[in-house]
């Protein structure tokens, strides 16, 4: 999926008075330009005490997929205080089958056996994998359940999830993956975080360093 570029409103530009300034190697991060502070709060899932760090993905997203080594060391990182998730986008019809896998996958505690060989499975060995079908027996060929993992797939719970994250996208105003929104109340991604013409590596380091300090200010409450 070719990078989409984020729409920054209005109230993007609005000032976060009284807060400490973020910062990386690079200089200071500013909102509105590396990262976007929501006008109305998205309510958050995550228990009482916990912030909540949510990566919105596309199995078919290349960046996606580039993106998920680096990702993934952060998680292991993460601090006992900080609960992280993944939520599959819906930007078009078509995804609704990967969104369905994805869900699956972590109603079934198999998301660590399996979610990293779909993008290897798409991206690097060209599979077609966009299909219930073919979701299907990619997941029983690594491990799952065939009978558990198809009842599931096709329950009235993920068809809840797929309109969950739906929602959850659109009130976070995500219009391109992968990105991150961070305890319902900013978001950012590597191509923001990073600014044009930054290599893609960089990037990533960046958005996950600004996404530290964006915890580090949802922890204060601003």
């Amino acid at each position: 999926m070719k990078r989409r570029e984020f729409v920054v409103g209005s109230t993007a530009a609005l000032a976060l008075s009284g807060a400490s300034p973020l910062v990386s190697a690079q200089g200071a991060f500013q909102e509105g330009k590396h990262f976007v502070r929501l006008s109305t709060a998205v309510p958050v899932s995550a228990p009482a005490g916990k912030i909540e760090v949510i990566e919105f993905f596309w199995y078919g997203c290349p960046h996606c997929n580039a993106f998920e080594p680096t990702l993934e060391a952060w998680i292991r990182k993460l601090p006992a205080d900080v609960a992280f998730k993944r939520m599959h986008v819906g930007f078009r019809p078509n995804f609704e089958p990967q969104q369905r896998f994805y869900a699956t996958l972590e109603a079934l505690g198999l998301v660590e056996q399996i979610h990293r060989k779909v993008f290897y499975a798409i991206h690097q060995q060209g599979q077609k994998l966009d299909k219930p079908e073919a979701l299907i027996e990619f997941a029983v060929q690594n491990g799952a359940d065939r009978a558990k993992f198809t009842e599931m797939y096709n329950s009235f719970g993920m068809q809840s999830k797929v309109r969950q994250s739906k929602l959850l996208s659109e009130a976070y105003k995500i219009d391109g993956v992968p990105a991150l929104g961070i305890h319902g109340r900013y978001y950012t991604s590597p191509s923001l975080a990073g600014g044009d013409n930054t290599p893609e590596l960089e990037g990533q380091v960046r958005a996950l360093a600004l996404t530290d300090q964006l915890i580090a200010r949802s922890r204060k409450g601003v």
